[in-house]
């Protein structure tokens, strides 16, 4: 049998069936994945495509480098309402199958559900999430992240032991959350050993056992401003890893667009295994998107007083349509930053390692 062959028939029956017996795309449990690499010191980058021309680039690049790569949204980037991306769950999951027929993508990926943020303990709350999560693995989805880390350490523990157990009922992949991702200077304060450890033994109690746990080490969301200083305690960061590698966990780092390469490849060696890119990509479609249009959609968004990403579901049928001159040089520039980024995680060969 060869390793292709070995790799396809690692895939779950949901997804078989959902794909479709002779299908080629070879859809990984992420848990398949990270459990593999836990003592690795590489890191898998997962992409938020909130803008699907940089799909193929991407893709391109982890053919070339042999590298597994992930694709996701967040809750709010994706929900059951298409979020402010205006991609529902089921229209993330046939884009991203989509473009890998078309670009001959037979390399190992999962699709993650990023950011399933559970912000209180109201059954409302809690509830939304849940049906999400239904919905995205209907879907398709193989990997999921529930973020509860807004509530105090023993809600984030219950909310995340009852929401965990319809993933790993489908063999998905699961990332938890503890300490808001929260730039220091905005009053986020870093995670501690102490409840790291704590969050995931007690989890690992209820019979939760997550691949993968991201914590506050001094990141932050989207882009930094001019001049604004990447500060990341890696020497935290490894701390948290050496006190939960023995339950087969492993680092998430969030907020990478804006870090220096030289730094991203130090992270490996803190026990950080996926390291989330979204701002980057969306920055490199706003690059080559038609200037007309970009300039309405900050128009939008200055009017509405809102984020620049927010005019992208507002905006989605036109920014589908570019022409292929937009979307080619959208691809070329997405595949450049991808192979960098990739070097910079170590990831080149990783599909050999699972």
């Amino acid at each position: 049998m060869s390793n292709f062959d070995m790799l396809m028939g690692r895939r779950s029956e949901r997804i078989v069936k959902k794909l479709g017996a002779n299908s080629k795309i070879c859809l990984l449990s992420s848990d398949i994945i990270f459990r593999e690499i836990v003592d690795k010191k590489v890191i898998i980058m997962v992409c938020n495509t909130r803008i699907k021309h940089v799909i193929p680039g991407i893709m391109q690049a982890a053919k070339e480098l042999g590298a597994i790569v992930g694709f996701e949204l967040a809750k709010s980037e994706g929900g059951i309402d298409g979020g402010y991306t205006g991609q529902t769950p089921q229209i993330f999951f046939e884009t991203i199958i989509d473009y890998a027929e078309k670009e001959k993508f037979y390399l190992p990926f999962f699709i993650h559900a990023d950011h399933l943020q559970v912000k209180n303990t109201s059954t409302e709350e809690i509830e939304s999430t849940r049906e999400l999560i239904k919905a995205q693995i209907e879907a398709g989805y193989t990997s999921f992240g529930i973020d509860a880390s807004l509530n105090e350490i023993p809600d984030n523990i219950k909310i995340t032991a009852e929401l965990a157990p319809m993933i790993s009922a489908t063999g998905s992949g699961l990332e938890v959350e503890v300490g808001e991702i929260k730039a220091l200077s905005k009053g986020g304060e870093l995670t501690t050993v102490e409840e790291a450890s704590a969050f995931i033994s007690e989890l690992n109690r209820r019979n939760v056992q997550p691949n993968l746990l991201a914590v506050n080490n001094g990141s932050k969301h989207g882009n930094y401003a001019s001049g604004e200083e990447v500060h990341i305690d890696l020497k935290r960061t490894g701390e948290i890893y050496e006190a939960i590698k023995s339950y087969k966990v492993s680092i998430a780092q969030h907020g990478i667009t804006g870090t220096p390469l030289n730094l991203v490849g130090e992270f490996a060696d803190y026990g950080i295994r996926k390291g989330n890119v979204g701002t980057l990509w969306q920055n490199i479609a706003h690059k080559y998107l038609p200037e007309e249009l970009m300039e309405r959609m900050k128009k939008w968004a200055e009017e509405n007083n809102q984020d620049i990403k927010k005019a992208t579901a507002v905006f989605k049928e036109e920014i589908d349509n570019v022409n292929e001159d937009c979307k080619e040089k959208i691809k070329k520039e997405s595949l450049i930053q991808a192979r960098a980024f990739m070097h910079a995680f170590r990831a080149k060969g990783t599909v050999e390692m699972i």
